[in-house]
């Protein structure tokens, strides 16, 4: 679902022509540390996503939001906001009995699938095992959603995961090595340089194969607004965030 964020980052226009539909585009895993605004992006695409016409959005989450995440433009229109169905599983077990019984269903095929907070569920039995089993269904449960949606209006997948310290737990490390197996597409937030009472970060956006690593800065204003710029490049800058897949926070 790396077409959905970059519009998103992109502040709602496509980044070219050939735009691919979520059927075709591999599943995501958004990646930063605490207090990083893996919540808002989410909230950012889910909103994105509603506005394009097609299934409403089903956003999972262990705990209902305190707030809605600010942003410009009008992204925050209701008809928007009704397409966005919140389920909150409050644990694993729950989530799972939730995926399982997506077929059961009634209604019109969500669009996209988006699960905030993934290391919450993933806690309670740490083991590769229990990450393979809950990624592998996740992902069952978008091509379940496609299938009912139909020809060219499948179902997205966006799942955002909490990185770990420079030097943490090599069992997460290793959990998030398979994780990534499932999802190509990859979207790193670091910290940046931060003014009075805002977070600044760097957006790195790999889109698993489907096109080039782009990056954005994206501002956190003290009242919660988000703010996005396309990060500078330059000549012969080739740092990467895969350099700080252990870090990453602010």
């Amino acid at each position: 679902m790396a077409e959905t964020l970059r519009r998103v980052l992109n502040l709602g226009s496509a980044a070219g022509p050939g735009k691919n539909t979520a059927e075709a585009e591999p599943p995501l895993l958004l990646l930063g540390g605490p207090g990083s605004g893996k919540t808002a992006l989410l909230f950012a695409a889910a909103l994105e996503a509603a506005g394009e016409g097609r299934g409403p959005v089903l956003f999972l989450t262990r705990r209902p939001l305190q707030s809605l995440p600010r942003r410009t433009g009008p992204a925050l229109e209701p008809l928007r906001l009704q397409k966005i169905r919140f389920q909150y599983p409050p644990s694993t077990r729950e989530l799972l009995r939730l995926l399982c019984s997506a077929h059961e269903a009634r209604g019109p095929a969500p669009s996209l699938l988006l699960l905030d907070g993934l290391e919450e569920y993933l806690v309670e039995d740490p083991g590769s095992q229990e990450a393979a089993y809950l990624a592998a269904l996740l992902l069952d449960t978008a091509v379940h959603f496609s299938h009912r949606a139909g020809p060219g209006r499948g179902c997205g997948l966006i799942v955002a995961l909490q990185t770990q310290e420079e030097g943490g737990d090599s069992g997460n490390a290793l959990q998030l090595a398979l994780l990534q197996r499932y999802f190509p597409a990859q979207c790193w937030l670091q910290p940046d340089a931060s003014g009075p009472g805002q977070c600044c970060l760097r957006a790195s956006l790999e889109p698993g194969g489907l096109g080039p690593r782009e990056e954005w800065g994206v501002t956190f204003q003290p009242d919660g607004e988000m703010t996005i710029t396309p990060w500078p490049t330059q000549a012969g800058d080739t740092s990467s965030h895969k350099g700080s897949r252990s870090g990453g926070q602010p």
